[in-house]
């Protein structure tokens, strides 16, 4: 762990100076309240489900992903995991009464006392606002990242079929070609991954969450993070604003 902070730090001073960068409201230690309570938010392909686990990792909290919780019901064989799969295998969002109660119940779960990052939710003004009803969240991580390099991005994305860890052929490959470095399963492409979802979940994302940065912002939330940079750099930086995990 240590390893990936200090070449955050060494990134920091080196090119990626330049292009990356956070902009911040403040520094938020998480150490003082006991707790931390993200949200990540950005476009498919950001990096938003790698970094999640490594904060999870890191600081001990869970990282609940609205996908791994979709996908977790599609294999539940149900008649609403039915209805999942037809809606995410045409690149469509999940309906908002159906996404806020799965995600209720796994913020009420007891390993989510003392933080969590929130990976794909909340997706919308609407989602936001429910989600202010149950629980209230410490910032908002937004990723910025330009739409070429998330084509590139998901082109090389590998998810595990049995656990739903996140690998990259290039920039976070497994240990082992095609084997989940944590339960061995077998590492595959998502459905979803496809150039045709891909694109239109990016014009999703640009008509209906883009509303949330203003949305945040107006709530001192917000803070913005270049994920064009390799992971060890967005960790370190994570790092700078909510302050080291404990060793």
């Amino acid at each position: 762990m240590a390893r990936e902070y200090a070449a955050g730090r060494k990134t920091l001073l080196g090119e990626d100076r330049k292009r990356s960068s956070v902009t911040r409201t403040g520094k938020l230690d998480w150490r003082s309240t006991g707790s931390l309570r993200l949200v990540f938010l950005g476009p498919p392909g950001a990096g938003k489900g790698t970094l999640a686990a490594l904060v999870a990792r890191d600081y001990r909290i869970p990282h609940v992903s609205t996908g791994d919780l979709f996908r977790h019901e599609v294999s539940q064989a149900t008649a609403l995991g039915a209805d999942i799969r037809e809606i995410l295998g045409k690149g469509g969002l999940v309906p908002d009464p159906v996404t806020i109660r799965i995600v209720r119940g796994r913020l009420a779960q007891p390993d989510a006392r003392r933080g969590y990052v929130l990976d794909g939710f909340p997706r919308t003004v609407h989602q936001a606002l429910c989600l202010e009803q149950f629980e209230s969240i410490d910032a908002v991580v937004r990723f910025k990242i330009p739409d070429e390099v998330v084509v590139q991005r998901v082109a090389g994305r590998r998810i595990c079929g049995t656990c739903g860890a996140i690998y990259h052929v290039i920039d976070f490959p497994p240990k082992s070609e095609g084997v989940c470095d944590r339960c061995g399963g077998p590492l595959i492409t998502r459905p979803d991954d496809s150039p045709e979802a891909v694109q239109n979940r990016l014009r999703l994302y640009r008509d209906q969450t883009a509303p949330l940065l203003r949305f945040y912002e107006s709530r001192h939330l917000l803070y913005n993070l270049d994920s064009s940079v390799s992971p060890a750099y967005s960790l370190a930086q994570i790092a700078n604003i909510f302050g080291r995990p404990e060793p």
